[in-house]
């Protein structure tokens, strides 16, 4: 009978408990196992598991199918990649493997990780484990769904919209999106806005994996008393009131807070030409896409370069005017609902870049548009489904940022807490 509670254990608590001879490291990857058997089938958060994954530091690690691992399926969830097999590993993978995790499958995600919701065609839907039919967010939902369900230590994602942060506060988890770069990646990315990151259960966790994939160790971080800036403007109820409630458990904590402004909309517009010009980039005849990814590459081949160019400036001058310059002037974080609206059922996700998604991604894609890292936090309940809050830090300065966040992890009511549906 493999033991349910070794399939809970965070990374730092596996490394550790395995370097004391305490725990085989391999009982791990077996509990992982066995939820992805008893748990996937409704969830589908995985489109390949590697059953024969092998560990020697206690912890798994669920990759996105944007990234390529070895011998394993790299489809982008698109048709015209159905059959398509990796033949390296992505520089993060190498060096998550070289540490000792078992990569223990790829996750779901959208066609061409458009859409804020994680379905497409050759895969179908992935479920929120906190209620089926609801949606984990997107696009990396299947590594939100995997870690929140405790069916992997941790995964990794990529975020150009909000890609991480979405679903780890749909599903509940901590979702780190880097500065663009920090994290190697081998592909092409001509915006400049991707990012790869982590997705955890905790902050300590996300740090443990960022540290690996950029091979980097935070430096001797002190505590001090901090100047944020705060909004919740825009957002439905449950989210407005998840920072504020954010906003006073840092205050409680010792630091300040004052209001800022908030301009998503020049950000959102700009983003709709972009996100066209980037998926149709992607070298495959439009008669393989999907019906929504095919309107929008058909849409993004007709733009021109003025078209784009005028598109991206007007976006990334209000993320500098929204973001930036609050932090390079005058504050130390910022603080904002990671979303603008709570889960949503699975058939209701809005379609990607409509009125309703520019709500649902106001306050992300400023940031990314920004390019400063971000993470979203646990931020409780509504309706019993999580709510996130999002924290943005200084260009480069993730360490600062994990830090802050931690204390905010720490404070009564924020934090991850295990689905019922799948705490077994």
């Amino acid at each position: 009978m493999i033991q349910a509670s070794v399939r809970w254990l965070t990374a730092v608590e596996a490394t550790r408990l395995v370097g004391s001879h305490e725990l085989d490291p391999q009982d791990v990857v077996a509990a992982h196992l066995d939820a992805i058997d008893r748990y996937d089938e409704r969830i589908h958060a995985y489109i390949h598991v590697d059953r024969g994954a092998r560990s020697t530091d206690g912890v798994t690690l669920a990759v996105k199918d944007s990234q390529p691992v070895a011998g394993m399926p790299y489809t982008y969830a698109t048709s015209s990649l159905r059959d398509n097999v990796a033949s390296e590993d992505a520089v993060v993978v190498a060096r998550a493997r070289a540490a000792g995790m078992a990569i223990i499958g790829k996750t779901n995600l959208p066609e061409l990780a458009a859409s804020i919701g994680t379905d497409n065609e050759l895969f179908g839907p992935t479920h929120n484990p906190w209620r089926r039919a609801y949606t984990p967010g997107g696009s990396s939902g299947g590594s939100g769904a995997a870690v929140a369900a405790g069916m992997a230590t941790v995964a990794l994602g990529d975020d150009m919209g909000g890609s991480i942060r979405i679903p780890a506060s749909c599903c509940g988890v901590v979702g780190l999106r880097p500065t663009p770069l920090r994290v190697p990646s081998e592909e092409r990315d001509p915006t400049g806005l991707s990012s790869r990151g982590p997705i955890a259960r905790t902050v300590a966790d996300a740090r443990w994996l960022f540290s690996i994939a950029t091979g980097s160790q935070p430096g001797a971080i002190s505590k001090r008393s901090c100047l944020i800036g705060v909004t919740w403007s825009g957002a439905s109820t449950p989210c407005a009131e998840a920072s504020r409630r954010a906003a006073s458990a840092l205050e409680r904590a010792g630091h300040n807070v004052e209001e800022i402004r908030w301009e998503p909309e020049p950000v959102t517009e700009g983003y709709a030409t972009v996100r066209r010009a980037s998926v149709a980039s992607f070298p495959a005849e439009l008669s393989t896409f999907g019906p929504a990814i095919r309107r929008l590459a058909a849409e993004g081949r007709e733009l021109s370069a003025p078209d784009y160019f005028r598109a991206f400036t007007k976006a990334t001058d209000a993320a500098h005017r929204t973001v930036s310059v609050p932090l390079q002037t005058r504050h130390d974080f910022l603080l904002t609902p990671t979303l603008g609206l709570p889960p949503m059922p699975i058939a209701k996700v809005p379609s990607f870049l409509g009125d309703e998604w520019s709500t649902y991604v106001r306050f992300v894609l400023p940031v990314s548009f920004a390019r400063v890292p971000a993470i979203s936090i646990p931020a409780g309940l509504h309706d019993g489904l999580p709510i996130g809050v999002q924290l943005v830090g200084q260009f480069a300065r993730e360490y600062e940022l994990l830090a802050f966040a931690e204390q905010l992890e720490q404070s009564p009511g924020f934090g991850f807490q295990r689905p019922p549906e799948v705490d077994a």
